[in-house]
């Protein structure tokens, strides 16, 4: 196996310093924004500074507080600092929204030779009204991303002889925020759909805590009489591989890594690792194309993988591919920019050749404790004979 440990470090390294300097830029454009709004003294300028900075260097400082065994303090650091950055995203977005109209303003006043003072907005508005609409918006965000909800998806295929239910998670992100409480909500909408197999499409730890025990206890208690199954995810790797795949692994799921299995003679599951284990040596990368065409035919195929990226060569060497990892965007309008990454961002998509693909939106979340127009969602997907119109119900 051919190992690039430093060439990993070194895209990690770069993604931190791309996030940190994008992120500093949104800081310093708010305070640009509240100096023009409000008359500011040195000492408060210096106060307001200093705050930004820990705010930047928060997801640093949580991972230190919490490898010094600091874990309360790294979960209100986290839970305020985190929160902070969908507030300061949200702010942005419709401050910029008002920073195009006063420039369309600005455009239309030169070509009529005229003034239009009326549609413009003061400094002072122009920065309270966009905080209004954020906070606003971060508040309802932080209500919806508790609000667990249920999608059932109904596949017909002739390679079913009866009805099988699969329900899956992914990106749940166990982890300073993520804790027992938001999970046992998750699981009682698994609970509740009696799944003859149970799926994780990966993240479902995140890469900032080592106590996640309790999490496992609760998964362990999920029943499912075909088996449950799991993938990596990127986090996985983020948060060290070894101790994510003892705690998937003692919670009761098969880890697939590049391998597949027959579940009964029922249905073959297969599924790769995460595209982030490449270069670190921890990677079991197997070709798509070579996994999925060593299958047997005549039974019905899931494939598992991450990110929703579907390889041409593939398609209709698999009958449905569950994936996750794009959360939607989780914070409108970020949907739009993740979408020209992952065109396929979220729920049902029709491929060639007869395979489909669903693309969770994403059971918990990642950074902020906020979901805007992206709400978190369990999935229930119901294959049944292809003659039949059942909807399965849960079991009792």
């Amino acid at each position: 196996m051919k190992t690039d440990i430093p060439g990993a470090w070194m895209r990690v390294s770069l993604f931190i310093a791309t996030f940190t300097s994008l992120y500093t830029s949104l800081h310093v454009y708010a305070f640009l924004k509240l100096r023009r709004a409000v008359p500011l003294s040195g000492i408060a300028t210096a106060l307001i500074v200093v705050l930004m900075i820990v705010m930047v260097l928060t997801p640093i400082l949580v991972r230190v507080m919490e490898s010094a065994n600091f874990e309360r303090e790294a979960r209100v650091l986290a839970y305020v600092g985190y929160t902070w950055m969908g507030l300061l995203f949200l702010f942005f977005t419709a401050s910029f929204s008002l920073d195009v109209w006063g420039f369309l303003v600005y455009a239309a006043e030169g070509l009529l030779k005229a003034s239009l003072g009326g549609l413009k907005f003061p400094p002072r508005q122009a920065f309270f009204l966009p905080l209004f609409a954020a906070l606003l918006a971060a508040g309802y965000g932080m209500v919806e991303a508790t609000n667990i909800r249920t999608e059932t998806i109904v596949l017909k295929s002739p390679k079913i002889t009866r009805p099988l239910r699969i329900v899956q998670i992914s990106d749940v992100h166990l982890g300073v925020l993520i804790r027992e409480a938001r999970l046992a909500g998750i699981l009682e909408k698994v609970k509740a759909a009696s799944p003859d197999i149970f799926v994780s499409t990966g993240d479902l730890v995140d890469g900032q805590t080592d106590s996640l025990n309790q999490g496992g206890d609760l998964l362990r208690e999920i029943r499912a009489p075909l088996g449950k199954f799991a993938v990596t995810g990127n986090h996985e790797f983020y948060a060290g591989l070894e101790r994510s795949l003892e705690f998937t692994k003692q919670a009761g799921f098969h880890v697939l890594r590049g391998e597949w299995a027959n579940v009964a003679g029922v249905i073959n599951i297969a599924g790769v690792d995460d595209p982030a284990a490449r270069g670190s040596g921890q990677s079991k990368e197997v070709p798509e194309t070579e996994l999925l065409s060593g299958l047997p035919r005549g039974l019905f195929t899931l494939f598992l993988k991450h990110r929703p990226d579907v390889e041409k060569s593939a398609e209709g060497l698999f009958d449905l591919q569950l994936s996750g990892h794009a959360h939607k965007g989780q914070i409108f309008p970020f949907t739009l920019i993740v979408r020209l990454v992952f065109p396929q961002i979220a729920g049902l998509y029709d491929l060639s050749s007869g395979s489909s693909l669903y693309v969770s939106r994403g059971s918990g979340t990642w950074g902020p404790p906020i979901r805007f127009l992206a709400p978190p969602e369990v999935t229930i997907i119901d294959i049944v004979p292809e003659k039949s119109a059942q909807v399965m119900q849960p079991k009792r």
